[in-house]
Formats: C-alpha cells, structure tokens, sequence
C-alpha cells in the first residue's frame, strides 16, 4: 500500500508529501544530490560552506530577514551536509507552513553569497574545525574517513581544509552550483496534516518557476579497498579507537539482514554484544557503538570507542572475538527473534519522529526513488534468517579486511 504521494514539476524536482493526521506541525525541505564527495580538489568544504551561506543573504533577503521569518513564529530553520546530500529543512504550525515553502526556495536557489558574510563565515567555520579537532570522538570518525577511503573524495573531511576554507569567494560558490546543482536531483519532502491539493499548489507557486537545471556531474565511484593500520598520538587522556571496513552500498539486498547485524554487535540497545561485552563484564569503555552507513556505491562499517591506554590491546582482542563470533556460530531461534523484534520497534519508534520522517523520505526519493513501506520492511526483517546473517558476517566482517585507527595521549 503506497502511504505517500509523490509528483513531479517539470523542471523535474519531485515533490513528496505524506499526510499525517492529529498534527498541528508542518515538517518540510529540499534534499539535493549533492554533497562533500563530488567537490573537487581545490573546492573541499564547499558544499558545507554552501549549506552556511545559504542563510546569509538571497536576491531579497538580508541574513536577519532570513533567521527571523520562522524564529518569530515558533518555528525552525535548519540545514545539514553529508557525502552525498544537502538538506535545507522547516518546522512551523500548519499556518506558517506557506512561508516556509517560500522560505526555503529563496535559500536553496537564490543565495547571493555576499563577499562579508562569505567572511565573517569563514571565521566561524575555522571555530568549527577547531571544536571537532578538540572532540577526539568527532574527530576520528572524520580521520577513519580517511583510512578507509584514502585519497577519494569519500575520504576527505566534509569541513574541508583550513587553506581551502580560507581559499572561498562568491565566484567559487557559484561555480560549484553550476557544477553540481541539477533540478531531478533535488527532492522535496513534506509531511503534516495537509491535504495533498494544498501541498500541489504551493509547490507549483514557489517551486514551479525555478529553471530547470541540468549540470554535467560525474561522480568518481570508489575503487579499490586496502586495509590500512594508523596511530596517532595526540594531546588527550584515552585513548581513541575505530576498526571497519568498507561494506554495503545503498542498493545491495544485504543492506537490511547488514543493518540488522550492526544492530545486534553495536547498536543503540544498551543489550548489544559489545556494549555487553567491554562496559558491563569488564568496564573497559563507557560508550562504543558499531555504525554502517551506506552510499551509493560503497558503504562504511566502523567500530567507536574510547578506553585507557591500559586496555587499548585487550578491547581490541574483545572486539575481534565478538566478531568471530558473528562468523562462526549462528544465532539461536531465540536471539534471532529479539533482534528482529529490537530492531522493528527501533525502526517503529523513529518514523513517530515526523521531522526525521521526512528527511527520510525526501533521501529514499533520490538514492532508491522510491520510499519503502514500514510494514514491507518489517516483512523483511521477519524473513532474515540466522544463516543468512552468518553468510553476511562471513563476507563483510573478516579480520583480514579491517582497518584500524588509533588515537594515543602524547604523553
């Protein structure tokens, strides 16, 4: 059953929009297909510097203009950068829901990038860098970026380099738009209680005018993968650590059973086999995780934690013997069916949240073009199999394939 609706206008942006009953909120934003890893060399930051200037003054609006629309009636304005998208997103109360579709068309493609405000920009993303540099477990998830990925735009850190960053003019923004900017890669998404006629016709009045667009991207696929071993020293307390490998891209069919896997290891659960394992039995770590993130043609699994430089070997031992354990014993029928029945009710509880709903929704629409049903995932959640789980365990978590990364103190 298809719980959404979906249309194109034709300059080719796709609009997505799902009515949700007994909500006074209206949930909305633009998704591009673009992000950090389609920046050239001389350009790393770029697409994050963009999502910044966005606020910072359009062919109508001065920066106040534009943080005041929202702000002054409740609402919200936000944005964010990924490797593979920017997202230019509102809240506000289903009245104010006209000026946020036209708020958000005025930053997305009409920005001006005034040379002042490119500059006092410019100083605030420097204190940006500077604060995930001091956060050691920000810092190394950008870092094991590196390790696995290498010289390839995935590699790089999505704040760019502080020459770069110092490097950036107005001509340099609009080139990188021309570059990149095309209207069938841009999605956007709505979810409120509004009917879908209502949504039909501010999208035709804000959205239908803007040109179609069609740049001449070619995305450089990632290649080939060599594990790597790295060690930092750095001025911290604890040490900092991340083992991975690349995994899964977007649209594998392992995806999913992989995801379900990542959630049994590492996930969110305070019931996971590493959390059990190095904090509970032994107390070794306060917080570690296993993630998988995937993109179009790749994917990234890694492991975060950090410990005493005492325990730096045998946390890494645990770890490896946690994911032996993955590849040589399937699960029981019984631990097979509470991580099905964890990950469902994970999954259950954050489609409640409407503004990641759309989001969601919006990033489906581009990577898969479509959005799939939550009763159809969890009809292949049901279906996974131990030995399925273990097959996957067996091709994607060897030993031989993982990198490391390690942040030791100095001292």
């Amino acid at each position: 059953m298809v719980d959404y609706n979906l249309f194109t206008l034709p300059n080719g942006i796709r609009i997505i929009h799902k009515e949700v009953p007994s909500t006074k909120i209206v949930h909305c934003g633009f998704v591009l297909d673009i992000g950090s890893r389609d920046e050239r060399e001389d350009q790393l930051g770029i697409a994050h510097f963009w999502e910044h200037m966005a606020f910072k003054g359009t062919k109508k609006r001065k920066a106040f203009h534009i943080l005041n629309r929202l702000d002054s009636v409740g609402g919200e304005l936000n944005a964010y950068t990924t490797k593979e998208k920017i997202c230019f997103y509102a809240s506000a109360l289903e009245k104010h829901m006209e000026s946020a579709f036209e708020l958000l068309q005025d930053i997305t493609f009409d920005s001006i990038f005034p040379e002042k405000q490119i500059e006092n920009e410019r100083g605030v993303i420097l204190e940006e860098m500077s604060l995930y540099h001091d956060s050691p477990e920000d810092a190394i998830q950008d870092e094991f970026d590196n390790v696995v990925f290498k010289d390839h735009p995935l590699g790089k850190n999505i704040l760019g380099t502080t020459s770069s960053v110092k490097s950036f003019h107005r001509n340099d923004f609009k080139e990188f738009l021309k570059e990149n900017l095309n209207t069938e890669g841009v999605v956007f998404s709505c979810v409120g209680n509004v009917p879908l006629k209502k949504v039909k016709r501010l999208a035709d009045k804000y959205f239908g005018d803007i040109p179609y667009l069609k740049a001449e991207r070619n995305r450089l696929s990632f290649g080939l993968y060599e594990p790597k071993t790295e060690i930092i020293k750095r001025n911290i307390t604890q040490a900092h650590c991340a083992i991975g490998t690349t995994a899964y891209a977007l649209g594998d069919k392992k995806r999913l059973p992989f995801f379900m896997l990542m959630n049994i290891l590492g996930g969110p659960g305070m019931n996971s086999r590493l959390n059990l394992a190095l904090r509970e039995k032994y107390g070794f770590v306060y917080n570690i995780e296993a993630s998988y993130h995937p993109y179009s043609d790749t994917g990234l699994f890694a492991i975060f934690y950090g410990t005493e430089l005492s325990q730096v070997a045998r946390s890494k031992k645990l770890i490896a013997k946690e994911l032996k354990l993955l590849r040589d014993k399937s699960l029981g029928t019984l631990q097979l069916h509470k991580g099905k029945e964890q990950l469902i009710g994970q999954l259950a509880m954050a489609e409640e949240n409407n503004a990641s709903l759309m989001l969601m929704m919006g990033k489906s629409i581009l990577d898969l073009n479509k959005v799939h049903s939550l009763e159809g995932i969890f009809k292949r959640i049901r279906s996974i199999t131990s030995a399925e789980l273990q097959d996957i365990a067996n091709e994607a978590l060897q030993e031989e394939e993982m990198s490391y990364l390690t942040f030791l103190p100095k001292n």
